[in-house]
């Protein structure tokens, strides 16, 4: 009598527990169900506290002073004067710590670091200087975010070699053209850096953006998104460069989406800690509203991904046997 106790207790336990798994899965399901619904309704609160956020951060001080940015011999070497490099997280260049308006930008999300380069559009004047920065810091992706020319004005300088087989010469380095391809949304160059002196060569993935309007943001995130993921997928080792023409609004938005994608459910206050590392990353507001319609249209598609692969039963229906 003792063993059928037993027995009839661990059957007991086995459905208890069985019945405990069915329900936790049909609650994690109704609450997937609920947060699509409730962001679709809220959408328009969110944009509106989001605002409130953004105008809160536009009150941020500046963490700390620009002065190399400010020195007379580096003046000519801003594209814009108010926008200058912090000193303690300025990209210093060559042996002498030579000026280049360019911030590293660390962002620490767990136990994982995610490691940029943020820049300004190249000046003819500075051509050399950023391909010795891409050069000591053993980037292997540069995402450009600009176009050369916007609405009539000079955004970026072409700094990269246009032809197979015809190498731009700039000073220590050779630049070869290995290979272009060009899709709908941005294109591709892979280019081949030659040290002169030594014959040492590092490869290059050059990532040209060319969705982003003269104005305002994209219509649509879709582009972004799958421009980021091939990103990924190509960096392998140092920092990604990232320029616009500033370098701090498109660029800052690139950043702040690359992160949101690799850590959606984050509570991580990305853009604070990226202004506290370069000065007004993410100009508007309308470029931070972006950055939380890529994160809402990319939950969305997993929420949707879930209601579409799992519909378990209501527990209260099961029966086991």
């Amino acid at each position: 009598m003792i063993y059928a106790s037993k027995k009839q207790q661990k059957l007991q336990t086995h459905i208890h527990t069985v019945e405990i798994q069915l329900l936790l899965k049909w609650c994690i399901f109704r609450l997937f169900f609920w947060l699509s619904s409730y962001i679709i309704l809220s959408e328009v609160i969110m944009i509106i506290m989001l605002m409130f956020i953004f105008q809160a951060l536009e009150h941020l001080k500046p963490s700390d002073n620009c002065l190399a940015g400010k020195a007379p011999e580096n003046r000519d070497k801003n594209r814009y004067r108010d926008i200058l490099p912090y000193d303690k997280t300025r990209v210093v260049v060559g042996e002498n710590q030579d000026y280049i308006n360019a911030s590293y930008i660390r962002m620490q999300v767990g136990d994982e670091e995610f490691f940029y380069i943020s820049c300004q559009g190249p000046l003819p004047s500075t051509v050399q200087t950023f391909w010795q920065m891409i050069w000591e810091n053993k980037s292997d992706v540069v995402s450009m975010m600009t176009q050369e020319v916007e609405r009539g004005r000079i955004k970026c300088h072409k700094y990269w070699p246009e032809k197979l087989g015809v190498p731009l010469d700039i000073g220590r380095y050779h630049l070869h053209l290995e290979n272009q391809q060009y899709l709908e949304y941005f294109h591709i160059k892979i280019i081949r850096m030659v040290e002169t002196e030594t014959g040492e060569t590092h490869f290059v993935r050059h990532l040209k953006f060319t969705h982003w309007p003269d104005h305002g943001v994209p219509h649509s995130s879709e582009q972004l998104v799958r421009f980021i993921r091939y990103l990924r997928a190509m960096h392998h080792k140092g920092p990604v460069t990232v320029h616009c023409s500033a370098g701090i609004g498109r660029t800052g938005v690139l950043i702040c989406t690359d992160i949101i994608l690799s850590l959606i459910e984050n509570d991580f206050d990305i853009v604070k800690e990226m202004r506290l590392q370069r000065h007004g990353m993410i100009q508007t507001k309308e470029q931070y509203l972006f950055c939380y319609k890529v994160w809402l249209e990319v939950l969305q598609g997993i929420l949707q991904l879930h209601s579409s692969q799992w519909q378990p039963e209501d527990p209260r229906d099961h029966k086991v046997v």
